[in-house]
């Protein structure tokens, strides 16, 4: 169950709520309409509009609707808490004029939308647009208190404390200044103010904190007075609540001293008063400031009203603590704690127990979902499983360390201190390994790969073997074994030469690729952009390919007359370099030769295809993939356009902010 609500989204007042409606209208839909369109779209563009406008109004409208709690469908201490704080017939009164206006919006628009269809020109569906909006936006206006007061309890609801009424909870009450407060910030790490005088405590204050690996939750309600329920403020009855909706372990704190302002017999009348309260609850009566005054100490007359009241409740403890010298304070939580656990541990048995069915053997209601989670394992078959007593326990033989023992077994501690200190020792973890043969404790851990154990494939004699194989290589290459000779014709010789063959460019590629690796280590490899090529490389390679290389060529050749030309004292640089000498020399400036850019490779649609039919295919290609570039960069009706004329609603009238201006 929800126990907060932080997220509820913020509640912008009745003006703030038109201009983003209409805002987001404006930039969501269409801004242009011409007479001259069919009268069919122009009432669908105003048709759409007035649609637009409505589902935003109605859709912020139950945004707020939906984030707000439904009295309903909460836990009886929020609906009771809500009540106290904001009255809930207003708070449901300002929810109902929300709803009422989101179905008025809807109404509105349908009327609207209906005469919008027999409208017979531009001007009759402008104006009919106008006054759905305008009657949308009076609707608006009109919600301007319940949208202020939302927010007002957005924000304050945003500020209560997160209490979870079905949790293990401790509830501190009493008059005020009595020390609940005190005894909270003892307790839990809740930022509670303290002060010594009445009535700081204003609103409820959780704190929690763990207790045997469980989370308890404890809350400090303001003081109460002792006087009718009808006449409790507001601060009063957020106590008066808590204590009758929460199940929680009462805790009722009494300052004996009466430093507090209030005498022992009108704390305990308040007791009694309120005592209906606590029905089905663990109740402690927590006497605190101990240090000042003890129940011991009281005047006879005192002591028998106390005593008295514990007798009326039996189920009434006595604690008793003092949170300026934190005694007891945690003798007390731990005493509340435990009662409150065996409390609901009973009272959920109890449950179980009066669900179940006297005639069914298996238990069922809460109880047999208790015991279904519970799995007893057992020995298979039978087995016995005994306990088991180490031999050295038995035999007696078993000493406790003793550090003045000389025949003790030394510590990893006393071993490091013995070889060096930290740093220096190195601690040997596999001594202790328990394996059939002590002397392998040591051996290399064997490596796994896809499953398999590697070791289970090393040939122990591998390097033997190897050496052998290498010898005998060297043996039949002195010999002229693998030498080329016309009258071998044994085809089986063959094989075997081509294979060494194969196997010695390999070893030699591998050399290669290990020794270029390693060259280039630390070095930059030169980009092949930057690498320098020669006409006739150039050409060369165009040709191999089947490409012609003249024009190329030409243009190339021009290129670098021109350069020489202008620079005669550098020759050769970045530039391509000419492999005939005369080219190199510097010649007057010549023009280059004119090129075809359809043919090679300058054109926009064609690139160097010299084949005129695949040519006019691909400027074909190139036309239909432009035509819907062409069609979706015309102008159409969703495109903002500013005429000639200046915008009358930006230069006219005054000023001042103005935002409620007609779309």
């Amino acid at each position: 169950m929800k126990t907060t609500w932080k997220d509820i989204a913020p509640v912008p007042t009745s003006q703030e709520f038109i201009d983003i409606v209409l805002s987001r209208t404006q930039r969501r839909l269409p801004t242009q309409i011409r007479a001259g369109f069919k009268i069919s779209r122009i009432r669908g563009f105003y048709t759409r509009k007035v649609k637009f406008t409505s589902e935003t109004f109605c859709e912020k409208l139950q945004a707020i609707l939906e984030g707000f709690p439904r009295l309903q469908d909460i836990h009886p201490f929020h609906k009771d808490l809500l009540n106290t704080l904001y009255d809930a017939d207003h708070f449901r009164i300002a929810l109902g004029t929300l709803s009422t206006a989101k179905r008025l919006i809807e109404t509105v628009a349908r009327d609207y939308v209906r005469l919008l269809k027999y409208a017979q020109s531009l001007f009759q569906c402008k104006s009919l647009k106008r006054a759905a909006l305008g009657r949308m936006a009076t609707i608006c206006k009109r919600l301007k208190d319940p949208l202020v007061y939302l927010e007002q309890v957005r924000q304050h609801l945003g500020r209560l404390p997160s209490i979870d009424p079905n949790t293990r909870t401790l509830l501190i009450c009493g008059y005020p200044n009595v020390g609940k407060s005190s005894f909270l910030r003892s307790v839990t790490r809740a930022d509670v103010d303290v002060q010594p005088y009445a009535f700081t405590t204003k609103s409820l204050f959780v704190g929690h904190f763990d207790y045997k690996y469980l989370r308890f939750q404890a809350i400090d309600t303001p003081g109460i007075l002792d006087h009718p329920l009808e006449e409790m403020n507001t601060i009063e009855m957020q106590s008066i609540t808590a204590i009758a909706h929460l199940r929680s372990a009462i805790l009722y704190f009494m300052d004996l001293s009466e430093q507090c302002g209030y005498s022992v017999s009108a704390q305990l009348a308040l007791f009694t008063s309120i005592k209906p309260l606590f029905a089905n609850k663990l109740v402690f009566i927590v006497i605190n400031k101990t240090d000042v005054m003890k129940p011991e100490d009281l005047d006879p007359d005192t002591q028998k009203e106390l005593n008295d009241v514990l007798t009326q409740n039996s189920n009434t403890e006595l604690l008793q603590l003092s949170c300026i010298t934190n005694d007891g304070v945690q003798e007390v939580k731990n005493t509340v704690c435990d009662r409150l656990i065996a409390e609901r541990v009973a009272s959920k048995l109890k449950a179980g127990q009066a669900a179940q069915s006297s005639t069914a053997d298996v238990p069922t209601g809460r109880l047999g979902d208790l015991l279904a989670r519970i799995h007893v394992a057992r020995p298979l078959e039978g087995a016995v499983s005994e306990t088991y007593i180490p031999e050295a326990v038995k035999n007696g033989t078993y000493k406790k360390y003793d550090k003045e023992d000389p025949e003790r077994k030394k510590l990893e501690r006393e071993l490091e201190e013995e070889e060096g200190g930290a740093g220096v020792y190195n601690i040997d973890l596999k001594k202790f390994y328990d394996l059939a043969d002590p002397e392998w404790k040591h051996d290399r851990v064997p490596e796994f790969y896809n499953g398999k154990n590697i070791a289970d494939y090393v040939d122990p004699d591998i390097e033997e073997k190897l050496a052998a194989l290498e010898a005998e290589e060297e043996r039949l290459t002195n010999e002229g074994f693998y030498d080329e000779s016309d009258s071998m014709e044994d085809e089986e010789d063959a094989e075997i030469r081509m294979k060494a063959d194969m196997i010695r460019n390999k070893r030699v590629l591998m050399m290669n690729e290990a020794r270029a690796k390693k060259s280039l280590k630390n070095k930059a490899q030169i980009p092949r952009a930057k690498k320098s090529r020669t006409l006739t490389q150039m050409q060369r390679h165009m040709t191999s390919i089947g490409l012609d290389a003249s024009a190329p060529v030409d243009r190339a050749r021009a290129t670098i007359r021109n350069a020489n030309a202008k620079a005669p004292s550098t020759v050769g640089g970045d530039a391509m370099d000419v492999d005939d000498t005369p080219s190199r020399r510097a010649k007057s400036v010549s023009r280059a030769p004119r090129t075809n850019r359809l043919t090679d490779g300058l054109g926009k649609t064609a690139t160097g295809i010299t084949d005129p039919v695949k040519r006019q295919k691909a400027e074909r290609m190139a036309k239909l993939g432009q035509r819907q570039m062409n069609r979706m960069a015309r102008q159409g009706e969703a495109d903002r356009h500013e005429t000639a004329s200046l915008p009358s609603h930006l230069l006219k009238g005054k000023s001042s902010m103005k935002t409620s201006r007609s779309r």
